[in-house]
């Protein structure tokens, strides 16, 4: 499992006195970045591979301004070229959000996937989601 800590800002919260549901995909994404970096280590948007496919998000509770929030995130399934992630949003032992995200590894130039190499695969089934 990959670990974030998000500290909320005064920018993200609403008129209703909470955060925005549109920031909640925005700091999953944020806490994506070292899966990111197993497939383009410099970041550079040049040979990026990670293109996303399909996002959900379910808003279980309100979340605040002021207050740490810490985003979870798994493996869920590895495919041959694709992989999904199941992502939880938590603030003071509250469970916020959850999430899936479906990505392809990818070629730009060629613009076709292409296979997750094994080195890649066998880091990210360190992080498998194991149902309880």
């Amino acid at each position: 499992m990959y670990t974030k800590i998000i500290e909320p800002r005064v920018s993200e919260t609403d008129g209703v006195g909470h955060i925005n549901n549109t920031t909640v995909p925005i700091w999953f994404e944020a806490a994506r970045n070292e899966i990111f970096k197993l497939f383009t280590p410099d970041n550079s948007f040049a040979n990026w591979k990670m293109i996303i496919l399909n996002m959900n998000v379910d808003y279980q509770s309100q979340i605040y301004f002021g207050r740490d929030a810490t985003i979870f995130t798994w493996v869920k399934r590895i495919g041959t070229s694709s992989l999904e992630l199941y992502e939880e949003l938590w603030q003071e032992d509250r469970l916020c959000a959850k999430g899936t995200v479906t990505y392809v590894n990818f070629d730009l130039e060629k613009q076709k996937s292409e296979p997750i190499p094994d080195d890649i695969r066998k880091e990210l089934e360190v992080h498998l989601y194991q149902v309880s």
